[in-house]
């Protein structure tokens, strides 16, 4: 009986250090086999991809925008 509750024990606690490597480790993967290869991390710019949505939406709201020219019938002289 003893057995069976260090089994139960100490399996859980094995499953929940698995399961915590797991949750973080693979998320991250990618990073790391780059980083264990020799590539370099790209650089971070949120600058940069901030004006490009802000270039975006500005295109897409010019771009939208239900004001359409009135033709200007000149007067004769």
């Amino acid at each position: 009986m003893l057995i069976v509750l260090d089994v139960l024990v100490f399996g859980g606690a094995t499953a929940g250090a698995l399961y915590a490597l797991g949750s973080t480790l693979v998320p991250n993967a990618g990073r790391i086999m780059d980083a264990l290869s020799g590539r370099p991390e790209q650089r971070f710019e949120p600058l940069a991809t901030l004006v490009r949505a802000e270039n975006r939406i500005a295109v897409r709201r010019w771009s939208a925008s239900s004001v359409r020219p009135q033709p200007r019938f000149r007067e004769a002289a």
